[in-house]
């Protein structure tokens, strides 16, 4: 008999980040564990309030419900759970850690061995003009050559500046570039702004326009000269026809995954198999869980083997985080198995 406990736990960002959307101090997440005779499973439900589709009041009674309700089985509740992706993933992570030899080894794998890593993009966040050029600085000196920058919060001519500061020292085959965008740009001045951005050779735009502008975002990845990603516009789309005639109506360059936003592992299968089979890129981005959601996302991702920088660098953004295996080392994600997991709520 499985029994099923939930936790709310509060990460606490080292310094406030700055994000089209506004300024984060802290994210709140859920822990569901489930125990079984001497064996324990650990999940992580990584709401992100203000951007998961499944921001609701009562969150909390819903975890309730799935605690008290654990034994019917993962497929009988995640078919129960479709609009309600964070928690989707919580409990495929909970199940699989509970079956697994090891509670913190999902996928087993030479990167669960420490003998191959995972290339990562270095994450840029908002801010002065002098903070931002800081963290380029840092993550270069770090051993990142692709480096991930969140663009329109501040004074667009400010950013643009801070894109050529960087090119002029070093060149595309020196530092692969990325911007977010976080759907800031009005969808008017969206074309004129990618082509100013295309003359510093960017690998990508992510989510330049707001979600749900579906004809706006088809005809600008028809004239794009930037190769755009999407990312938001994935949140919420359930069906797997809904996600087929998605991408096929906006046939974007690229799409980005966070499981804990798009259904876990279930829902990232799903939209891995629409993208390759119409031809469209894609990587796998954490969406600031703890390090227990990075953990399962990144075996997860190590198995996928797509060559591609991933967005799993944010484990060390947190005071409060868990120790673990995890460690960022010259622009890859590795798994140090000298360095203990210290799990405690």
């Amino acid at each position: 008999m499985i029994k099923a406990t939930y936790h709310k736990y509060i990460l606490n960002f080292k310094q406030a980040s700055g994000t089209s959307r506004g300024v984060l101090n802290t994210k709140e997440t859920w822990f569901i564990l489930l125990t079984d005779n001497e064996k324990q499973g650990i999940g992580e439900c990584g709401i992100f309030r203000g951007l998961s589709i499944d921001d609701v009041p009562d969150y909390e009674d819903i975890l309730k419900w799935v605690c008290n309700n654990i034994n019917l089985g993962l497929q009988n509740l995640v078919s129960k759970l479709i609009e309600l992706p964070s928690i989707q993933f919580g409990l495929e992570m909970a199940f699989k850690s509970l079956e697994s030899e090891n509670q913190f080894k999902l996928f087993p794998s030479e990167f669960t061995n420490g003998k191959a890593s995972i290339s990562i993009n270095g994450l840029i966040w908002m801010g002065t003009k002098a903070f931002m050029k800081q963290q380029i600085k840092e993550k270069i000196s770090a051993g990142f050559n692709c480096i991930k920058m969140k663009i329109g919060a501040i004074d667009f001519q400010t950013e643009i500046n801070l894109i050529k500061s960087i090119r002029q020292e070093f060149s595309s085959k020196d530092i692969e570039l990325r911007v977010d965008a976080n759907g800031a740009f009005l969808k008017d001045e969206a074309l004129e702004k990618l082509k100013i951005l295309s003359d510093f050779d960017l690998h990508s735009i992510e989510q330049p326009i707001k979600q749900g502008q579906i004809e706006a975002m088809a005809k600008l990845c028809e004239i794009t000269p930037l190769p755009i990603a999407l990312d938001e516009e994935l949140i919420g789309v359930f069906s797997v026809t809904k996600k087929q005639e998605l991408l096929q109506t906006i046939n974007p360059q690229y799409i980005i995954l966070k499981p804990s936003l798009v259904g876990g592992f279930k829902g990232s299968d799903a939209w891995i198999k629409i993208a390759e089979n119409k031809n469209i890129g894609w990587w796998i981005t954490s969406a600031l869980e703890s390090n227990i959601g990075l953990n399962a996302i990144a075996q997860y991702t190590f198995k996928k083997q797509n060559n591609l920088p991933q967005g799993l660098g944010t484990g060390t953004l947190f005071t409060n985080n868990f120790d673990s295996p995890l460690q960022v080392k010259n622009g890859t994600l590795q798994y140090n198995n000298s360095i203990n997991w210290k799990f405690n709520l």
